[in-house]
């Protein structure tokens, strides 16, 4: 998938709804995530971050933790789940992580 707007709405148009907007003249966009109770999450994604596959891979892992921890999941868990799920060039070491 190329178009990186397409790719965020992608990662979490199934629970939520994707409102992306320019946000500075800079190139950088604000992705907000609702539902029915409100806004759950906000993020602001740099123009960087927008336009390398693997920088906007990791900011939408980085959310996806967010939202599993904020919803009581068990982070460890979570970034197994993440690093399984993802190409050999975005996993990163569990270095730190207790199991």
């Amino acid at each position: 998938m190329n178009n990186p707007f397409d790719q965020i709405s992608a990662a979490f148009a199934p629970e939520y709804r994707v409102n992306l907007s320019i946000e500075r003249l800079d190139g950088s966009i604000m992705l907000t995530l609702s539902d029915d109770s409100g806004v759950v999450a906000k993020r602001l994604i740099s123009q960087a971050q927008r336009n390398d596959p693997v920088r906007l891979g990791r900011v939408i892992d980085s959310i996806r933790l967010g939202l599993a921890i904020e919803l009581g999941q068990n982070p460890v868990q979570v970034l197994a789940a993440l690093t399984r799920s993802q190409p050999d060039e975005r996993r990163f070491p569990a270095a730190g992580l207790a199991n």
